[in-house]
């Protein structure tokens, strides 16, 4: 019979390779508690800690008598990578398509079913942007509706990264007096309707303050977060200007039917519970040449989005025939994402 092993492999370990400082965290992990006090970069913690933990638990495996199957252990060891592994955006080639294949085959064994998941990068000579017309949007929400099924959004609890604001008119922008949850018919008489998501900022707010930087700025202007590596803190929540950042209280729920197979690693992937979540101009869209779910979706042609390096895109003419506005310009934030109208 095995004897239970009560002490972490990590204590009384001192990391000398430090890049990047790891605060003491509390992590609770299929009913252990590991605590990590140490510094190193992400890169030396995820190799040493795998390293350790899927060792030992291979060899404890095949010392105890009742061993475990092989897809169990197989289960187990992608478990502990996935927990462990480094931060996305210094991952190598080899370590990315290892990462997407383990996704993919994990998501086979749980459903029977098989997905695509996508590490595409970003496309040199691109700068997503986005542009909303106000005078045409009439609050039908249709936008709101085929992101939740293009992002694998939680049903149970109506996780929506994008907000569609009923503001009385003559009032100005009020946010604090516009009803987002109206349940009426649209468009009511003497309002008008503005959306917001993330605005995926040049210079995000969010970014600076992620602890563990689990979220960054792409080349391609995408300001996204490596689910993996997120810790639930929501700082970047808090420091989000624009109300663009969601916290899912629990796994996403959603039937195997809806699954939107067609995934990006740093979009819409299948989450675990605890983690940030946002609008990512759904990457794994906008990256294959095509427009986010929610500018396909709008019956009046009110979301613009495209290039902005691109002179003929439709978005720089916005940009340079209409009179344009960005909230809370005087925060610097740059946010790419314009208000205009007709």
């Amino acid at each position: 019979m095995c004897k239970e092993n009560n002490h972490s492999p990590l204590q009384n370990r001192e990391a000398k390779d430090a890049d990047l400082p790891l605060e003491a965290a509390q992590t609770e992990v299929d009913g252990f508690d590991q605590v990590f006090d140490m510094q190193m970069n992400r890169r030396s913690a995820f190799k040493r800690i795998t390293a350790g933990l899927v060792a030992g638990i291979g060899a404890a495996a095949t010392s105890c008598s009742v061993a475990g199957s092989e897809k169990s252990a197989e289960k187990a060891q992608m478990e502990w990578e996935e927990y462990f592994k480094g931060n996305y955006k210094v991952m190598t080639e080899e370590e990315k398509k290892a990462t997407v294949k383990r996704i993919e085959k994990s998501y086979e064994q749980r459903s029977g079913n098989s997905l695509s998941v996508s590490s595409k990068e970003a496309t040199p000579g691109v700068l997503f942007g986005y542009a909303f017309n106000i005078s045409k949007c009439q609050g039908y929400m249709d936008c709101i509706n085929a992101c939740v099924e293009e992002n694998n959004q939680d049903r149970s609890t109506q996780m929506q990264y994008i907000r569609i604001h009923e503001i009385e008119k003559g009032h100005g922008i009020n946010f604090e007096k516009a009803d987002d949850n109206y349940y009426h018919e649209v468009p009511a008489k003497n309002h008008f309707y503005m959306g917001t998501q993330c605005f995926h900022c040049e210079n995000p707010p969010c970014v600076e303050v992620c602890p563990v930087q689990a979220t960054w700025k792409e080349e391609d202007g995408i300001v996204v977060i490596d689910y993996d590596w997120c810790i639930g803190c929501r700082y970047c929540m808090a420091a989000c200007p624009y109300d663009g950042r969601r916290f899912n209280w629990q796994t996403p729920e959603i039937k195997e039917s809806e699954v939107n197979k067609n995934q990006h690693y740093l979009g819409n992937r299948l989450r675990k519970k605890g983690v940030m979540e946002k609008c990512t101009f759904c990457i794994q869209r906008s990256r294959n040449g095509k427009n986010p779910a929610c500018v396909e979706a709008c019956p009046t042609g009110a979301r613009i989005f495209g290039n902005l390096l691109d002179p003929t895109s439709e978005i720089r003419w916005v940009l340079e025939n209409k009179k344009v506005f960005r909230l809370k310009e005087d925060l610097g934030t740059e946010p790419k994402f314009w208000y205009y109208m007709d």
